[in-house]
């Protein structure tokens, strides 16, 4: 199947940055209100030093990562963990940050909002004080959706946001077995929205459980799809 037949055309809420910040406010609200205190109370535990991250021999293998990971294939896994799904429910596509169709998709991010260090509804983006970088315990993971309704584990992604990265005393962007993150920041100029509704931030992705021709660490996969996806009520109000 073609990326053109695999990818659906974006709603008038995924065009719209403005409204899709909005919404994502009044429901991060809510979403934050029902992390469980067991998950809140973990973080602790599973922040990384500023400094653990830039030591490649230090870092976890990317067999490792997957060990530590596979329980999260099962969704209910990750909420009794603390994870929530993305308020907006979103199934990001290269489109949405302004990128070629033909990179494909991501998927359907859930967060610990602990863990990213997020504490309260954007204003005006999502924003956070986490500086969490081992992939053992991601601060994301990405589902793709399937003509069933479940969600399939694909990959697994942390983020951190520039300002706490740079509070923390770090001057070069973090890094995963030799691999920079990536820089996310909204252009104003353009329709699309390339940070999604984030603070400007760095972002890593590791496709363990979906292979990526576009490489273990791309952004975008072309084998994954978001045409099994049933978008919110909200999307097309």
């Amino acid at each position: 199947m073609s990326t053109t037949q695999q990818l659906p055309q974006l709603s008038q809420l995924d065009r719209t940055p403005i409204r899709r910040t909005a919404i994502l406010t009044a429901a991060l609200a809510g979403a934050l209100l029902a992390v469980p205190a067991a998950a809140q109370t973990r973080a602790a535990a599973n922040v990384s030093g500023p400094t653990a991250v830039r030591d490649v021999e230090a870092a976890p293998t990317l067999a490792a990562v997957r060990a530590a990971t596979a329980r999260f294939r099962d969704v209910r896994v990750a909420l009794k963990e603390g994870y929530v799904r993305d308020p907006s429910s979103m199934c990001m596509v290269a489109e949405m940050e302004g990128m070629p169709r033909q990179l494909g998709g991501m998927g359907i991010h859930y967060f610990r909002p602990d863990l990213l260090g997020i504490t309260a509804p954007p204003n005006p983006r999502v924003s956070g004080t986490g500086t969490h970088t081992d992939f053992r315990t991601p601060g994301v993971l990405i589902y793709e959706p399937q003509p069933d309704g479940s969600l399939r584990l694909v990959a697994v992604e942390n983020l951190v946001f520039e300002k706490a990265w740079r509070a923390a005393g770090n001057t070069e962007p973090p890094q995963f077995a030799g691999q920079e993150y990536y820089h996310m920041i909204d252009n104003p100029l353009t329709t699309a929205d390339e940070a999604h509704g984030f603070e400007p931030h760095y972002e890593l992705h590791a496709w363990l459980y979906r292979e990526n021709p576009n490489g273990t660490f791309a952004q975008f996969n072309p084998r994954v799809s978001c045409a099994s996806h049933k978008a919110p009520a909200h999307a097309h109000e």
